[in-house]
């Protein structure tokens, strides 16, 4: 069975792929829109292909819970931001928002048994 484009990855994409990574599919696009219906406050924040990695997108929920997932290219995440009526912002221009690295440190203390 032929592989489906739902997202328009390869045709918003173009015919680039990074060259040590694996290209975005549909279920890395479904993460990311189960992720953003399932919690508050969800903003994307899009990261730039490089030569090992394709475009990613990081989805931050109110709480600074986050994910990452391969997108293609920004069109892509763009448009499935749209359609959701979500913020998207380029990482390279805003960084990364301050509740995410809350997050993180709350996530490495509870790990590591530590007590703010």
């Amino acid at each position: 069975m032929r592989w489906r484009d739902r997202y328009g990855i390869r045709r918003l994409r173009g015919p680039r792929v990074a060259k040590f990574d694996r290209e975005a599919t549909n279920s890395d696009i479904e993460a990311l829109i189960e992720f953003a219906k399932t919690r508050r406050g969800v903003e994307f924040y899009v990261e730039p292909e490089t030569f090992a990695t394709d475009t990613t997108a990081v989805a931050v929920a109110h709480d600074g819970e986050w994910t990452r997932r391969r997108v293609g290219s920004p069109a892509v995440i763009r448009k499935v931001a749209r359609d959701l009526a979500l913020p998207v912002y380029d990482v390279q221009l805003t960084g990364y928002p301050a509740r995410m690295r809350a997050y993180n440190e709350r996530r490495r203390q509870a790990e590591s048994g530590e007590h703010a």
